[in-house]
């Protein structure tokens, strides 16, 4: 970050220090830094985190730690996640541009916008209202036609579009919700954080006799909202 900026930060000044920032040299510096450094080597989600523009999912008050090695609240609870960890997530689904990939959980809507640039469609829901309209609005000014955003209950996904070719969730329920095994085509790839304190991240395939876990990763992300249909 500029020294500018950080003297803003300092100050208390979010405007000025958001204001100071080269957004497209941050932008650069964490796949560098936070991203490629650590491991993820697909230079189609690299490209694709170098063009979607994490600040505008970040609010106003936020925006200067939008591209932070952490997550950043966005309201309500919740936050974006840490850039590595949607960089790993994006990666692992070897997310193709015919897919149709379903994401429980939409948040500020900047998952989404990664998978939009490297799928078909996107569908993805959120349980509370006022995030899924802020997404909704910033991904439509960004141009994201690809993205459908829809209020709902997470655990039951949105079986009207299924089967998916991959799902993914961005939010910790304690276990595999059923709904969403049942929605994915066989052949296809979850990639769900799992548990209540100590959490894992795991990427499972959909076999024609249940599940295999194919990654897995400490994690921790905030509990999945929503009631199971168990």
């Amino acid at each position: 970050m500029p020294a500018l900026a950080i003297a803003a930060v300092l100050c208390g000044d979010a405007a000025t220090a958001a204001e100071a920032i080269d957004w497209e040299a941050a932008r650069v510096r964490m796949v560098d830094e936070q991203i490629r450094a650590r491991g993820v080597r697909d230079t189609r989600v690299l490209d694709a985190m170098r063009r979607v523009p994490r600040h505008l999912f970040v609010p106003e008050p936020q925006r200067a730690r939008a591209y932070d090695d952490r997550p950043v609240p966005i309201g309500r609870g919740q936050t974006i996640s840490q850039p590595y960890i949607v960089a790993f997530m994006t990666e692992a689904l070897d997310v193709a541009p015919h897919h149709r990939v379903l994401e429980i959980g939409t948040g500020s809507g900047y998952q989404a916008a990664i998978l939009a640039e490297l799928a078909r469609d996107v569908y993805t829901i959120e349980i509370i209202p006022e995030l899924a309209e802020r997404a909704r609005r910033t991904l439509s000014s960004l141009g994201y036609r690809n993205v459908h955003v829809r209020v709902g209950n997470g655990y039951l996904g949105w079986p009207e579009h299924a089967p998916y070719d991959r799902i993914v969730v961005t939010a910790a329920p304690e276990k595999v919700p059923s709904a969403l095994l049942e929605q994915l085509r066989i052949g296809g790839l979850m990639a769900i954080p799992v548990g209540t304190g100590i959490q894992e991240l795991l990427v499972l395939r959909r076999t024609a006799t249940g599940t295999e876990t194919l990654q897995t990763l400490p994690v921790r992300f905030v509990p999945m909202r929503g009631t199971p249909r168990e």
